[in-house]
């Protein structure tokens, strides 16, 4: 039985971890088998990858930036994420191809479609059963995350940049409403994971 693939988007300071770890305790009551990951980052090479394309000293131009993680993605998919569906297990991943979509295809200026389409031929293709987008406005999510006291590459951009990011986010979910919940972020924590819960137990049947 192929099991189901699950991820979160969202703004920096959604709540996409919080959310992401209250869904994976209560699938884990239900007695399913849980594949936790994110991106970039879900395997050693991806790692290495991260640290440069998050926290590398100097410019990294927005084409490498998506090539990069188009890199990333396509590893992961291949060596942990596919692995884990074909088992029946589900995954639930921080991060996808949306968040490339919304960062480097439209804020950074490449393309929505060009961007997408890279990701798809790096994954063969592959697109999440449910993708849980935490909309949140982003002067909010800047002040939730005031006590941080460094910010990585995309955190450290101007207010501008992530306005742009949500705006992309809320238009890939109108073009595929069967795919994407949207869930308002500034509704409480357990309101938003019985949300989650109704839609996730909907696709288990």
């Amino acid at each position: 039985m192929r099991g189901l693939f699950i991820t979160f988007e969202g703004g920096d300071g959604s709540g996409k971890s919080t959310q992401s770890a209250l869904l994976v305790e209560w699938l884990e009551q239900q007695g399913r088998t849980v594949v936790t990951t994110r991106e970039p980052g879900g395997t050693e090479l991806g790692e290495e990858l991260r640290e440069i394309v998050l926290h590398s000293r100097g410019h990294i131009t927005p084409k490498s930036e998506a090539l990069i993680y188009a890199a990333d993605r396509a590893h992961h998919i291949a060596t942990k994420v596919r692995p884990a569906i074909d088992c029946g297990d589900i995954v639930v991943q921080d991060r996808y191809l949306d968040s490339s979509v919304a960062y480097q295809g439209v804020a950074r200026g490449l393309g929505a479609k060009e961007v997408r389409d890279v990701s798809l031929w790096a994954t063969d293709g592959l697109l999440p059963d449910l993708t849980i987008l935490l909309d949140l406005d982003e002067s909010v999510g800047r002040d939730r995350m005031s006590s941080r006291t460094k910010y990585d590459r995309l955190e450290a951009e101007e207010r501008e940049f992530h306005a742009t990011v949500r705006a992309a986010y809320l238009d890939l979910a109108a073009a595929e409403p069967g795919r994407f919940l949207v869930i308002d972020a500034t509704e409480e924590v357990p309101e938003i994971a019985a949300n989650i819960r109704d839609r996730v137990a909907a696709l288990l049947g």
